[in-house]
């Protein structure tokens, strides 16, 4: 008989054992590929929402409850509002160390024809805008004009298509690519088109302002600070010298975020090296276990010819084609686990999530098929070498 032919027959020949160790190598490898797919995400999320702010300082209004509305806009697409006096704006202006700011607003659509959800609105002044417009171009080169929106990758409007907000007709003229946050399921408009949006609720008896003109307010005022000052100290001094508002440091801002995803990222590590552990563990275990089980079979290939050499690269060749089968429906199930629930991952986690792309996770791949090839051999060596070595006659007498 060949090698070949023995090799599938020792396979098949032992289900449970088989089973056992294919089960082994599946879950070391749904937990490393996993597991490394996750934390990538959860990070690729916090600097994609770092680059979308591209801004030092955030000012609120202190109805906006801080900064909490505003990062559960961002982080979570919760849809929200606030809204501020627009003369404040002149006011930053004159604050040592500001070097250039604008304004954004915020509104929520009542109904959108796209969505199950409420959409949340945000607009931005095209003239001053130096947060927004920069990815934004990503998606369209040119200016907006009235009632033309870029839609976030999580809506289902495409481009050329309209979405009817209090009313009004919006033609989306662009689609931007996934942030992994909040800001997914936004649409962006020019700030015409977002006061026009509240005079149209207004009109249909949806009021979100109190007695404010749409033309008198904003919600947030986005600032880039000078270089050479200190960019905590000018949000201190706006939060001293100007009732009202609340200006918020970007970076502080995400720190609670950053630190819940360094938790996050530090258990999911200990999890992928505890499972690697305690897989390799168990597989010496099997393998010790298995010596004396096939001593006999050993002994018998011996006296028909088979090499010490053969019969090591037996045993071998048996673990590598399970760990290879193994490794291939690990990768294959933490794939159909963690990419088509990303979103709810997202949501449960409350942290931005934005996938790798297919070469980065071709390489976690890798990483998942590479510990679970080297693991199953390495561990199972020691059986290798004691089997090659089995006294033939012995055993043989033995069985007698």
């Amino acid at each position: 008989m060949s090698i070949r032919k023995l090799l599938f027959f020792n396979i098949v020949r032992r289900p449970l054992r088989t089973f056992a160790l294919l089960f082994i190598c599946i879950v070391m490898s749904a937990a490393v590929f996993g597991g490394a797919v996750i934390s990538a995400s959860l990070q690729n999320g916090i600097n994609s929402l770092e680059q979308r702010l591209g801004a030092d300082i955030i000012v609120l209004p202190e109805s906006a409850s801080e900064k909490v509305k505003l990062e559960n806009i961002l982080l979570q697409g919760t849809p929200g509002y606030f809204y501020m006096d627009k003369n404040i704006e002149n006011t930053l202006a004159g604050v040592d160390g500001v070097d250039k700011l604008s304004a954004q607003y915020f509104l929520v659509s009542a109904n959108a024809e796209c969505c199950t959800v409420q959409v949340q609105i945000i607009g931005f002044d095209d003239e001053t805008d130096f947060s927004v417009k920069p990815w934004l171009s990503e998606a369209y080169s040119g200016s907006l004009g009235r009632n033309e929106i870029v839609v976030g990758s999580g809506l289902s409007t495409r481009v050329g298509h309209t979405l009817k907000l209090y009313g009004v007709e919006c033609k989306a003229v662009g689609k931007l690519e996934s942030t992994g946050t909040g800001l997914d399921t936004a649409v962006y408009a020019s700030a015409d088109t977002v006061r026009d949006l509240i005079k149209a609720a207004e009109s249909k008896g949806i009021s979100v302002l109190s007695k404010q003109s749409p033309d008198d307010v904003i919600s947030s005022v986005y600032i880039k600070v000078k270089d050479g000052y200190d960019i905590d100290e000018v949000a201190a001094n706006i939060n001293l010298g100007i009732d009202g508002v609340q200006a918020v440091r970007t970076k502080s801002m995400l720190t609670g975020t950053a630190d819940k995803l360094s938790v996050i990222s530090g258990s999911v590590t200990v999890l992928i090296i505890a499972v690697w552990v305690l897989s390799a563990v168990i597989m010496l275990i099997v393998f010790t276990a298995l010596v004396n089980e096939r001593k006999r079979e050993f002994a018998v290939l011996r006296a028909v010819g088979f090499s010490r050499r053969k019969l090591g690269t037996q045993v071998m060749s048996e673990t590598l084609v399970i760990c290879l089968i193994g490794a291939v429906i690990g990768i294959a199930i933490a794939s159909a686990v963690v990419f088509p629930f990303s979103r709810l991952i997202e949501t449960q986690s409350g942290l931005p999530f934005l996938s790798p792309g297919i070469l980065t996770s071709l390489g976690y791949a890798a990483l998942a098929f590479g510990a679970v090839i080297l693991t199953g051999p390495l561990a199972s060596v020691y059986s290798a070498y004691r089997l090659s070595r089995v006294d033939t006659a012995k055993i043989l007498r033995e069985g007698d």
